[in-house]
């Protein structure tokens, strides 16, 4: 009795894990694929509709755990329709055709790919490997990139945020090769860091002992001319609001800012100090993130990459690497 119950016990867990190795059609129009089994995790990569994904983990009330080209990651379950069991336990020829099957989607250069480091700034990403090819978005200086198909004598294909694309191997020096997205440990902040910087403090209070000295010998040696005093103290507080506006009042992004340039984020929605909504058109998707004001540069990120906007005025930001285009306020 002890013995058929174990059998049964053990026929069970393995029926279940054969189960979860199901093949499954996406449904959405792009499905995010995440490190882990975490809402707020770090997304690694995006899957496109009817795309085929092998579930390797099912006991995720929310997620599933899926084999991807470069390694396994973690997609809602509510996006997944299954398309097909996987081959029963008792037949040996069919136990290896699942896995045949699933080995044809991918990639044979993935499994060589190798982590490159840009040396070059705003390196541009071309559609195909060919230099008048249409530029999907730029690298900046010292972006790690995964390398998944070095055939080609001038360009590199590689992974990029919202798929792939082809680079110039000119500007790319290889580091290690990649690890499996299983190994990956770091998130994306919410918040950009920014380093403090004193030098206009230090400015300002220099600026401040000059002017308090000017007025110490106006009042001293005017002699009570009342012209005089009245002329230094208007300089004094002149200076003193110039100083304050140039270097110590903290800038304020307000409104929404358009580009009708090809870029891949569209606009961008300051609705507070900072909180802002930005469009993409890439993944025909919006997204609210944080963001810092770093003197006439803001700061803010979208998932692993980092977006700077320049200050130009009030009325115009200029943006910086994937982010370069012109982004007028509404």
């Amino acid at each position: 009795m002890i013995r058929f119950f174990l059998l049964l016990t053990a026929f069970f867990i393995f029926s279940n894990r054969i189960n979860a190795q199901d093949n499954y059609r996406v449904t959405a129009d792009k499905l995010r694929v995440r490190a882990t089994s975490d809402q707020k995790s770090r997304v690694i990569t995006t899957l496109s509709q009817n795309e085929k994904i092998m579930v390797l983990d099912a006991s995720n009330a929310k997620f599933y755990k899926v084999k991807l080209k470069n390694g396994e990651g973690w997609v809602s379950k509510d996006f997944l329709e299954k398309v097909a069991p996987a081959a029963p336990a008792s037949s040996a020829p069919n136990q290896t055709a699942a896995p045949a099957a699933a080995s044809d989607t991918a990639q044979p250069t993935s499994a060589n790919a190798d982590l490159y480091r840009v040396t070059a700034d705003d390196l541009r990403v071309r559609e195909q490997a060919d230099p008048k090819s249409k530029i999907v978005g730029y690298l900046p200086k010292d972006e790690n990139v995964a390398v998944i198909d070095s055939s080609n004598a001038s360009f590199f294909k590689i992974k990029v945020t919202n798929g792939e694309g082809w680079v110039s191997k000119e500007f790319l020096v290889r580091i290690s090769p990649v690890k499996t997205a299983a190994e990956k440990t770091t998130v994306a902040a919410s918040v950009p860091q920014t380093n403090t910087d004193y030098t206009a403090i230090i400015f300002i209070a220099v600026v401040a002992l000059i002017l308090f000295t000017i007025l110490y010998f106006s009042l001293k040696y005017a002699s009570g001319n009342k012209f005089i005093i009245g002329f230094s103290v208007i300089v004094i507080l002149v200076v003193g609001y110039l100083c304050y506006i140039t270097f110590v009042q903290q800038k304020v992004v307000t409104g929404t800012f358009a580009s009708s340039d090809d870029v891949q984020y569209k606009t961008f929605i300051f609705k507070s100090k900072d909180s802002v909504t930005v469009s993409d058109a890439y993944n025909d998707s919006t997204f609210t993130s944080k963001y810092v004001i770093d003197g006439d540069m803001i700061k803010l990120y979208d998932q692993q990459n980092t977006i700077m906007l320049l200050i130009r005025d009030d009325k115009t930001l200029i943006g910086e690497g994937f982010t370069r285009g012109t982004f007028a306020k509404k």
